[in-house]
């Protein structure tokens, strides 16, 4: 028999939930993003795997001494694993998606940029990912504001809490790797996300000079100096305080079918007869290296088939081309692998993450973010995409 204080000895098992109690438990979620097993997590904290298993389940609620060596033994905030649950909780937010609500019920992402709640969409995603990725409300009505409102308000009930929706980052953006971005901070943080937006270069950049996303993904290359972004952004948003974070450097081609069957060697090509062409939207980096180099070939843009065919993201691109709907188009080298595409290299590119300055400081998981970027892992899974480059990768960029 063992004496009292024996050093093997467990904790008790904390008190059984009240079926009236509602608690957010985000134990089990904290735990696998770090890795770590039931086992483990129970020499932690003294207790035994099935006292973890019961807590990870909400069949008991830990006590204020268990819940702290939680998070000791997770290194977070004991907010962070347990916290109040408001299913009831609703918000007022600026619709971000059309100058009229539906009028049906529709899920949405919310997000907190400076002292603005903004609800988009789920459908704006993307056609698969509006089914994986969970929303964070659904709107209920539209709130009545006056004529001076540049944007309707909605009420939205939440499905997410408040605390994990005001530790996100939204990104409007075109690289794919984004998202895998996300997943790396949420090794970090279980609480923190990242949302990528999917859209062109400028039109990301009008987004974050509007205040309506975090940060923007800009890859957009000044003809005359070879330089990326800094011109660009000298032009059109002259006196504003920006900062950038360097992602990665890129190559940009054309991408063909698997086995190159029309014979698609470079630009002169594209004028070949009954060619289609696949091309993105108004704003987007791919778009302006192709009319530069149309130009530059004495290519008429609307003179070729499929020009006036318009996609949001690098993948569309890829994907329509390995399905057959299109011979070519432009896009990065990591789409072209990702279907099995031929690839034409044409331009090495830097992608760059632009951002109002006192972001840096004031968003909660912006340096978890900075450093999942930088971590070991995640570059290192970034560079297995195919033609990445990450040597600057997290670099602070200064304008």
């Amino acid at each position: 028999m063992k004496k009292a204080g024996s050093k093997n000895q467990k904790t008790p098992l904390p008190e059984r939930v009240s079926p009236q109690e509602s608690v957010c438990n985000r134990l089990r979620d904290i735990r696998k993003k770090q890795e770590i097993s039931q086992v483990e997590l129970a020499i932690l904290v003294g207790l035994t795997r099935q006292a973890v298993y019961a807590i990870e389940a909400n069949q008991y609620l830990p006590s204020t001494h268990i819940a702290l060596r939680f998070a000791r033994a997770l290194k977070c905030r004991v907010e962070d694993l347990f916290f109040l649950a408001n299913p009831e909780e609703t918000v007022e937010a600026e619709y971000i998606g059309g100058s009229t609500p539906p009028s049906q019920p529709i899920r949405v992402k919310l997000s907190y940029v400076g002292s603005r709640v903004l609800a988009r969409p789920m459908a704006e995603l993307d056609d698969v990912l509006n089914f994986v990725i969970p929303a964070d409300g659904v709107i209920q009505e539209r709130v009545k504001k006056s004529s001076s409102g540049k944007r309707p308000h909605v009420r939205v009930q939440l499905l997410n809490f408040s605390e994990v929706i005001k530790k996100g980052i939204l990104i409007a953006g075109c690289d794919p790797a984004l998202f895998l971005a996300g997943e790396h901070v949420r090794k970090m943080n279980a609480l923190a996300g990242i949302t990528n937006w999917t859209m062109g270069s400028a039109n990301a950049l009008r987004a974050l000079q509007r205040d309506e996303v975090h940060m923007a993904g800009l890859h957009l290359v000044d003809m005359k100096s070879g330089q990326s972004n800094l011109p660009y952004l000298k032009r059109h948003s002259p006196g504003q305080d920006f900062v950038g974070v360097r992602f990665a450097s890129w190559v940009q081609g054309l991408l063909v079918q698997a086995g190159n069957p029309k014979h698609i060697h470079g630009m002169d090509d594209l004028g070949q007869s009954g060619l289609r062409l696949v091309n993105r939207e108004l704003g987007a980096g791919a778009r302006f290296l192709l009319d530069t180099l149309l130009q530059k070939s004495g290519l008429i843009g609307h003179q070729l088939l499929g020009y006036d065919h318009e996609v949001r993201s690098h993948l569309e691109v890829a994907r329509l081309i390995r399905d057959g709907m299109a011979d070519v188009g432009i896009g990065v080298e990591a789409a072209a692998r990702h279907y099995g595409l031929g690839f034409i290299p044409l331009r090495e590119e830097q992608y760059d993450l632009i951002m109002r300055r006192e972001f840096l400081q004031s968003h909660p998981v912006m340096s978890q973010f900075l450093d999942a970027m930088v971590s070991q892992s995640f570059r290192r899974e970034i560079e297995s995409l195919g033609g990445y480059t990450v040597t600057e990768i997290g670099k602070i960029l200064n304008w």
